[in-house]
């Protein structure tokens, strides 16, 4: 299973280098909403507070990772799933993909975090305690939309239909992040957002497992 999800991987990473404008459009959008929020919301003369930053780059990065994630299941073609269905196993397929859409998703929250310090100012004070959160919200995004992103791809309005199934498993994810996040910013001892952490690699584990349990059913479909 290893070398199965090893080549799985390599072949997501040779498709996105191939279809470069994918991965430019959703860094172009990472780096133009920031821009945006800078001309718009005050950023320019200094008025943007900690929470509004806060809250501004984790709706950035959640709507990048929509986008990234959001063609997983979408872009493989019949023949190509059928294709894979006699030669891997889905257990591989689905980790593959959320191994996958976490680095991409990381990369994109990393790129955003570079952008928004750069142009909106840097207010974090423990780096360390944010960097973790940001692993754990691309960990919980990725798995969350690539688990939606096979269900969705299954009917014909797939777009709407994600939106919808993604929106209550996300919102916990977003909000625990937040807070987390915030904690950071303001620089609070680790014991103070244990909880909250502890919380949010549930959530994660819970979905991840989720994701491996019932996708074979789907993929049989």
């Amino acid at each position: 299973m290893l070398k199965e999800i090893a080549v799985l991987i390599q072949k997501e990473i040779t498709l996105e280098w191939r279809q470069k404008y994918a991965l430019n459009g959703i860094l172009l959008y990472v780096v133009s909403a920031v821009f945006i929020t800078y001309l718009s919301v005050g950023a320019k003369q200094g008025n943007i507070d900690i929470p509004t930053w806060n809250a501004l780059y984790w709706i950035i990065i959640l709507f990048s990772a929509v986008n990234a994630v959001a063609k997983s299941f979408v872009q493989e073609h019949q023949g190509r799933q059928l294709y894979y269905y006699m030669i891997v196993s889905p257990e591989s397929i689905i980790i593959s993909k959320m191994i996958y859409n976490t680095l991409l998703t990381l990369i994109l929250a990393l790129l955003g975090y570079l952008v928004f310090s750069i142009i909106l100012g840097n207010p974090v004070a423990d780096q360390g305690m944010f960097l973790l959160n940001l692993i754990l919200g691309a960990v919980g995004f990725s798995a969350c939309l690539t688990m939606v992103s096979g269900i969705a791809s299954k009917a014909s309005n797939n777009a709407t239909l994600m939106a919808i199934l993604s929106f209550p498993v996300i919102i916990p994810i977003l909000l625990m992040a937040i807070r987390v996040s915030k904690n950071a910013i303001d620089g609070l001892d680790w014991s103070v957002s244990v909880d909250k952490i502890i919380t949010l690699i549930a959530i994660n584990a819970i979905i991840a497992v989720t994701a491996y349990i019932l996708f074979p059913y789907l993929w049989r479909s």
